[in-house]
């Protein structure tokens, strides 16, 4: 039984180092956000430009993080 338990134990330890890969990504999304800020605030004409970049960017950044959060709920729900 004990064997169980520690299969259990390290899925919910994996689920929980899996949720940084959302905390890394939320902190790498808002540097973005910053910066894309500060570029508009410099050169206003090229907005546009900038928040398309901006947006495909964070979409990229986005997908690591779901992938985390799907990883973190398979160990949960499988093997915790």
């Amino acid at each position: 039984m004990a064997g169980v338990e520690l299969i259990k134990a390290a899925a919910l330890l994996g689920a929980g180092i899996a949720a940084i890969g959302g905390v890394g990504a939320g902190l790498g999304q808002g540097i973005a956000t910053g910066y894309a800020v500060e570029a508009v605030s410099r050169q206003p004409e090229a907005k546009q430009d900038i928040m398309q970049t901006l947006i495909t960017g964070l979409a990229i950044t986005e997908s690591s993080a779901i992938y985390a959060l799907v990883i973190a709920f398979l160990l949960i729900f499988l093997k915790g």
